[in-house]
């Protein structure tokens, strides 16, 4: 995982626990996944978006052949 090892990870953990407090750790847990998920979501919504962006030119540039060819 990232290249990070077992004794890595509990350091990190402890500078985690040192710098929030035990007692807020569920809440910043919450937090961080809270923001990943509307992320994702966002990621998702741009995607849709740049979708619909290509399929309407492809559109624009079929109907501008079909009247040139008229």
């Amino acid at each position: 995982m990232f290249g990070l090892g077992t004794q890595e990870l509990l350091i990190i953990l402890v500078l985690v626990m040192i710098v929030f407090g035990a007692g807020k750790l569920p809440q910043v847990g919450g937090a961080l996944g809270k923001g990943l998920r509307n992320f994702k979501k966002g990621m998702g919504d741009a995607n849709e978006e740049i979708e619909e962006a290509d399929v309407s030119e492809i559109k624009k540039k079929d109907d501008k052949e079909e009247k040139k060819e008229d």
